[in-house]
Formats: C-alpha cells, sequence, structure tokens
C-alpha cells in the first residue's frame, strides 16, 4: 500500500501519487517527488515487512492546512461562546428592565454583607439622595452574618441610635401649597345631620355622561368593572335636584382602620361589615392616602397617573346614597334625627406607608419627611377615628414573610433575609435618624423583608403629633383571636354604635376567623428559633417604648 507523506492518505496500489490533490499543489516538485520519478517503492519498510508511516514518521503538517483544522476544531466552540454571551446579554437585559420597574435601580442596593462600619467620609449635612454613594456591596460572604453574635452586634449598634424625637407638624398653608386641588375639592363644613364628613357638591354633567368614565380605580382594574356598572344604574336616581341644578353627596369615611398588615385587619372589617350602621368604601383597601394619590398602582411598577379625590370619593358613592336616603325622608327632617350611619376604610398601609414622600415633596435636611399622611387627613377630618390591629412584630414579619414571598420560602430562607434587612436598617441608622429610616423609600425596597412595618411605636407616636389620643384604639390580634366578642364590643363602643340584637351580635362574633394563613405555607413550619431570637431583641426596646405610651405591658408581646 502506498502512502502519501504529505498529506497520509492511504492510496490504493493502482493510484497514481499525483492524484493527491494536497502534494500536487503550486509548490509541488516532480524531481523531488519519488513516485512522479517513476520509483514505485514503499516509502519505509524493515525487515522486508511494510510498516505504516504513521507508526514510525513524525508527521509534520502544513502550516496552512494546522490553520484550517484550527479554525475547523473551533467553530463549534465559537458558536457556543456567540450563544453564550446572548442568553448571558438576554439575562442582564431582563434584570436591568425589572429592577427599573420596581424602581430598585433609582439607587443600587445597599447591602454591606459582614460590614458593619458606616463609610466615616460621610458628612453630617448630606442629604438622602446621597445615600447612593454611601450603600456599596461588600465582599464579605452573606453566611457570616448567620453567626448569632455578629448579628447581636448589629441589633445593639441599632438600639443604641434609637431616638424618639417629636415631629414638627407643618402649618395648613403649607398643607395647602402642597396639595390644592384636594383642598379645592372637599369643604371645611359638613352638613350637620350626619357623623360622617359629608357634603353636596354641583353635578355639571348631562344624563348621557357616564359620572365614573374617567375613574382610575375603574379603568386600572378589572375585578371592580362591576361595582362601577351598578354604581352607573343607580347614579341619577340618588341626584338632589334644587333650583335647576343638580347635587350630589359626597362623603369621607368616619373611622379608619389604619392598620397593621398580617395583623387581623381583614377580619375585623368582615366583622364590621356584618353591623347594620357601618358601611365601607366600594373597594376594602383602595391605599389611596399612601399610593394612589401619588400614581402608585402596584409598588413594582413605578409610578402612573395620580388619582384625583374625586375618584377616591367615588368609591363612598353607596355609602352616600342610603345617606341621603335617611337625611331626605320626612321622619329625619321632623325630628332632626341624626344619621346612624357611619362609614369606614380600611386600607392596612395608612399608617406606615409614606414612601412616595421622596418624589413629591421637597427633602427636609434632615431626610426625614416634611409631610405625612396624618397630616393631610387631620386637616381635612379633624374628629376622625382611627382603630389600629397590632401583632407580635416578630410573628407579624414571618407571616408576612409567608404571605409575600413568591418561591423558594423556607425558614433557613427567612432567617438570611432577616439578617440582611437588619445590616440594611443598621447601615441608615447610623447617619440618619430613626425617622428617616423607617420612612426611607430606597432602604424600604431595598429590604428582603418588611421590618420598619413592626416598628409600631414610630407610627403612633407620629400619628399622636396630630390626632388625640382618645381617638385611637389600638387592639392586639392576641386578644381578639382569643375573645372575638370583647375586642368587637371594645371597637362598637369606641364608634358609638348602638346596640344589637342577640341574632346580630352572634353573627357578628361566631363568624369564622379571614384571611387565615394558607395550608401550603403552614406546611413550612415556624421560624428557627435562633431567627426568632434575633427578632426578640431587635424589636424589644421598641415594643418597650409601645407598652409606655399605651400604658399596656401586653404590648411587650413576653408570652408569645
Amino acid at each position: 500500500m502506498r502512502y502519501c507523506i504529505n498529506c497520509c492518505i492511504h492510496l490504493l496500489p493502482n493510484d497514481l501519487h499525483r492524484q493527491c490533490f494536497r502534494c500536487r499543489g503550486p509548490n509541488h516538485n516532480n524531481q523531488k517527488c519519488l513516485v512522479c520519478k517513476g520509483e514505485n517503492k514503499v516509502p519505509l519498510s524493515a525487515d522486508s515487512k511494510q510498516m505504516k508511516l504513521l507508526a514510525v514518521l513524525e508527521v509534520r503538517t502544513d502550516p496552512s492546512e494546522s490553520w484550517n483544522g484550527f479554525f475547523c476544531l473551533r467553530k463549534g466552540k465559537l458558536c457556543s461562546l456567540i450563544f453564550g454571551l446572548l442568553i448571558m446579554t438576554l439575562v442582564m437585559a431582563s434584570y436591568i428592565l425589572t429592577g427599573a420597574k420596581r424602581g430598585l435601580l433609582l439607587i443600587p442596593s445597599p447591602f454591606h454583607y459582614g460590614a458593619f462600619t458606616s463609610n466615616p467620609s460621610l458628612m453630617d449635612n448630606e442629604s438622602l439622595s446621597d445615600m447612593k454613594d454611601h450603600y456599596q456591596p461588600s465582599k464579605m460572604n452573606i453566611s457570616y452574618v448567620k453567626d448569632y453574635p455578629s448579628i447581636k452586634l448589629i441589633i445593639d449598634t441599632i438600639t443604641s441610635k434609637i431616638e424618639f424625637v417629636t415631629r414638627q407638624r407643618p402649618g395648613l398653608e403649607e398643607l395647602r401649597k402642597q396639595e390644592p386641588h384636594m383642598f379645592s375639592v372637599i369643604p371645611n363644613k359638613f352638613l350637620p345631620n350626619s357623623k360622617n364628613p359629608c357634603w353636596y357638591e354641583e353635578y355639571r354633567g348631562n344624563t348621557t355622561t357616564d359620572p365614573y368614565a374617567t375613574n382610575s380605580y375603574a379603568l386600572y382594574s378589572k375585578r371592580f368593572r362591576t361595582i362601577f356598572d351598578y354604581l352607573r344604574k343607580v347614579f341619577w336616581n340618588h341626584l338632589y335636584h334644587y333650583r335647576d341644578k343638580h347635587y350630589r353627596l359626597r362623603c369621607l369615611p368616619h373611622f379608619y382602620i389604619i392598620g397593621q398588615p398580617k395583623c387581623g385587619t381583614t377580619d375585623l372589617y368582615d366583622r364590621l361589615r356584618l353591623h347594620p350602621d357601618v358601611r365601607f368604601s366600594a373597594i376594602k383597601e383602595p391605599h389611596w392616602w399612601t399610593r394612589k394619590r401619588f400614581g402608585i398602582i402596584r409598588l413594582r411598577d413605578g409610578f402612573h397617573d395620580r388619582y384625583p379625590v374625586e375618584d377616591y370619593l367615588d368609591l363612598f358613592d353607596l355609602a352616600a346614597h342610603q345617606i341621603q336616603g335617611v337625611l331626605q325622608s320626612e321622619a329625619a327632617k321632623e325630628r332632626g334625627k341624626m344619621n346612624s350611619i357611619i362609614i369606614g376604610e380600611a386600607s392596612a398601609s395608612t399608617m406606615w406607608d409614606n414612601n412616595a414622600w421622596i418624589f413629591f415633596y421637597d427633602n427636609s435636611t434632615e431626610g426625614e419627611p416634611p409631610f405625612l399622611i396624618q397630616d393631610f387627613i387631620h386637616a381635612f377630618q379633624p374628629n376622625a377615628k382611627l382603630i389600629i390591629m397590632l401583632r407580635d412584630p416578630v410573628e407579624r414579619l414571618y407571616s408576612d414573610y409567608l404571605y409575600f414571598a413568591s418561591a423558594n420560602k423556607s425558614a433557613e430562607d427567612f432567617h438570611e433575609k432577616v439578617a440582611e434587612s437588619l445590616q440594611l436598617f443598621e447601615n441608615c441608622v447610623l447617619d440618619y435618624s430613626l425617622r428617616a429610616c423607617v420612612y426611607n423609600n430606597t432602604l424600604n425596597n431595598a429590604m428582603p423583608v418588611r421590618l420598619q412595618v413592626g416598628l409600631y411605636v414610630v407610627y403612633l407616636l407620629d400619628w399622636l403629633t396630630v390626632f388625640d389620643k382618645d381617638q385611637i384604639l389600638v387592639l392586639r390580634l392576641e386578644d381578639h383571636a382569643s375573645n372575638v366578642k370583647y375586642t368587637m364590643h371594645m371597637v362598637f363602643q369606641f364608634l358609638d354604635l348602638g346596640p344589637l340584637s342577640e341574632k346580630q351580635e352572634a353573627l357578628i362574633t361566631k363568624s369564622p376567623a379571614s384571611n387565615t394563613r394558607r395550608p401550603e405555607d403552614r406546611s413550612l413550619g415556624p421560624m428557627l428559633p435562633t431567627t426568632k431570637a434575633i427578632l426578640r431583641d431587635f424589636y424589644r426596646p421598641f415594643n418597650t417604648k409601645l407598652a409606655q405610651v399605651l400604658f399596656d405591658d401586653a404590648f411587650l408581646w413576653k408570652r408569645t
């Protein structure tokens, strides 16, 4: 068998060497090629036996042939590399777009794993927006913060920085400048024979006009369209006609259930709805004071058009229709009887969520919000009544995590998220006041779990700067769960509601609890004992202050 030394191709005995294209290239020399000179011998042999060339010869390939092989060899790897880079680009683009929607890219995430000291170069007069330069990721692995002594140091630092300072209330004129439209719609005087702040407003539309055509609640949520379809049908039947003009009755709530989330507010709402003299907004939680009036529909979606106050008032039209019927009845006119129907609203974000302030109000030098929700509510309703349902903040946080976490829920994951959040909170209080950190939108968005919601006393003290203590009823979920009848009687008395029949009372107090923990969440079991101990240490000084303010040691939650 013949061998072509240049290309190592096996040739049949009758094949001509000149058929090898690689050998007969442009540099082919007939004088040097043995086959071309007519010599038909086996190139190599040993002991009269033909040997395979590749066994004894070191093959040296032609340089051009090496590069061809290189590119052939690398072609598959190159395609894989390009494909990998494309996938990485798509993943990063998805992350960036998602982060932008959530508003998390306004300031980088302030993670400081293991780095428990603040930046000493941060100046005292640095504004809140400059925190993005202070919060930078640390190279410390998160497993480090699982060590209880290390986390205890963080908590000790936070505790040392706690200072409850009374805030300065803004003046009425300052509030008017911030929300001129709201003040132009809501009057400063209301009907005298109604417990609710109600007034008549001229309606300038005609019979072909849809009074709810521009209502943002109806436009942005399919769930509420059925409600507004009904309101459209009955709207014209409830207009008040006077001197060739049409008037509609407008009302604000008499009382608010203002907090806190995962503390039993839904159960309280469902039971109060059963009282014959209580009416609620068409939507349980409008979140208008805290979110919708700023244009926040869902926190993760960023800002949309702001909901005007008229859209919020529309939610009380059903109740206003019933109040109007009582006010216009002949019996009521004769006796001058006070209307007994009261309206409530149950947005559990009202007490604590002031995160939007930094985008709409001028920042103060201390990084604290110059205006809070309660400032505006009090400006219109100085006699409003407020109900707060609280719960052991440790258990509240775990329930909050189980309810809102979407995937990979576990006691271990909760522990890690608590550790991260504590570090972020520590980094803030080292350089800013407690109030500035509690109302810090960037910090609250960055924390994996909502630690700040359980700092009840911080929010309560701010509400007490504008409302009297006897206007606020504070309940504990633990008491409500053990004795529903007792807590509901406290609520009825607080709201000055009339007596109930035994049947009506049984219906309210014996109904099953609402919004209990989902079965799949129960299967995850309790939080880790270490996590509970960490959170107990963190919330202890806040609970102590709360018990002092309310003169009730039950709010220490020592037995839970």
